[in-house]
């Protein structure tokens, strides 16, 4: 895996719900439980141009909060993913981590299951 910090940060904020491990998907950072609630550096299409964004959080969010972000600006349709629901944020030196940290949440509630839920719920 990467050395990269902010990569160590989205670690830290996922691996700290109930179950979540950690893999490569496509050579990507995965977050998952019985399914993936995050991924790590997903590219994007802007025109017919493939863009890298090493440095970016996909989550997969109720319609409500992924057209919000989507309208703001501050979030993009990751490829292969993005037709499925999920956004990607960048993330840099200005970041809220406490606003990742609760995107990553409601991505991992989209995606846990009821049981981990309620886990997560009764901390």
């Amino acid at each position: 895996m990467s050395s990269d910090e902010y990569l160590a940060r989205l670690r830290a904020i996922a691996l700290a719900l109930p179950d979540a491990r950690e893999k490569l998907v496509v050579g990507h950072p995965a977050f998952y439980t019985r399914k993936v609630f995050a991924y790590y550096a997903m590219s994007h299409k802007v025109g017919d141009e493939v863009v890298r964004r090493p440095q970016a959080v996909s989550v997969l969010l109720p319609e409500d909060e992924r057209q919000a972000l989507l309208q703001s600006g501050r979030a993009h349709r990751p490829m292969y993913i993005g037709p499925s629901g999920w956004i990607g944020v960048p993330v840099d030196g200005e970041t809220d981590w406490d606003e990742i940290a609760e995107l990553v949440e409601e991505s991992y509630r989209q995606t846990a299951g009821t049981q981990r839920v309620r886990r997560l719920d009764s901390r």
